[in-house]
């Protein structure tokens, strides 16, 4: 078994990544600036990210750390460019070059927002080329990977993330990407209550979503395999926000009459232009990985079962 290091793993995604890495029988262990305010059920390391040498000694024994703290206040993203560039590719400098001091293969968790919004189902072989800040600060980031550990490092790519948070309750509302829009239909129309499904110019229409706890079956893939290089860690199947939300009717037996259509409130707005279509195609990464179709209906079917058993359910096996 692996012994493997997370930053943020507290958040949405590197607590799934850590819950499907713990059940697998991994060691892990969170690295984050200070202690939890809620302890998740894995410990936490406190370094300091502004040194090399703290975080590498906190890497050293591990086989790899998974990179995926982030700074999400995007309007002081926005206000303070210091901030936001020691936020994304200082961090991850920082944590790279003290996985190289310590032996550890660092991936990069980086996002579908680094393309433009033009193309459909783009390959792993694509560099992006984001139009927002917070595209342009993970491509950035993506690029210390391919400079600081070309030979050892691995870039995932996610996309239209689906799931609920392992430590803390999860947000009730959709945002102008596709974080936690399934979480939200779900939960609304079980209620009874109406869902508004978001359009408009500063909307992502089109993704290729995935399950959370995926990503980390599929991480551990990466991990044991020693793959290298960009990979996308998605579904099979790229749909609009509206197909995604009718298949989640059918998939969880819903009312999709209780669906509307609006344009996101004034306040919900991601402060700039946002891709239209950020699919992603994953046929290199399925290869490398040896990984199963992965159709937009099995994917809902498996978040179906996590919520309704309360535990992760992955689709990958584990090896």
């Amino acid at each position: 078994m692996a012994k493997i290091a997370i930053t943020g793993s507290t958040g949405f995604v590197g607590s799934n990544i850590a819950a499907v890495f713990l059940a697998r029988g991994h060691q892990v262990v969170g690295l984050g600036r200070r202690a939890p305010e809620v302890a998740p059920s894995w410990p936490v390391s406190v370094v300091d990210y502004t040194n090399i040498d703290s975080v590498a000694d906190a890497l050293a024994g591990f086989d790899a750390v998974v990179h995926c703290a982030i700074a999400n206040d995007f309007n002081k993203l926005v206000d303070d460019r210091v901030f936001a560039y020691n936020s994304y590719v200082g961090l991850t400098q920082t944590v790279t070059a003290a996985a190289n001091m310590a032996g550890a293969k660092p991936i990069l968790i980086s996002t579908d927002w680094v393309m433009d919004g033009t193309q459909h189902r783009v390959p792993e072989t694509d560099p992006g080329n984001p139009i927002n800040f917070y595209g342009t600060l993970k491509i950035l980031s993506e690029q210390v990977i391919r400079d600081l550990a070309p030979h050892n490092g691995a870039i995932c790519r996610i996309a239209g993330v689906m799931g609920q948070h392992q430590i803390t309750e999860s947000p009730r509302s959709q945002d102008v990407g596709f974080g936690y829009f399934v979480f939200s239909l779900v939960e609304a129309l079980r209620a009874g209550k109406e869902f508004a499904v978001w359009g408009g110019e500063r909307v992502n229409k089109i993704t290729t979503p995935s399950l959370a706890a995926e990503i980390g079956a599929q991480l551990e893939r990466v991990i044991l395999r020693d793959a290298v290089g960009t990979l996308h860690l998605v579904g099979d199947d790229a749909v609009s926000r509206m197909e995604l939300a009718k298949l989640t009717c059918e998939v969880f037996g819903l009312d999709s009459s209780l669906l509307t259509e609006s344009e996101p409130p004034a306040d919900q707005l991601f402060p700039a232009a946002v891709p239209v279509d950020s699919s992603l195609g994953n046929e290199y990464t399925k290869k490398i990985l040896g990984i199963e179709p992965q159709p937009l209906r099995k994917i809902l079917e498996a978040f179906k079962q996590e919520l309704e058993s309360g535990k992760i359910n992955p689709l990958t096996q584990a090896e």
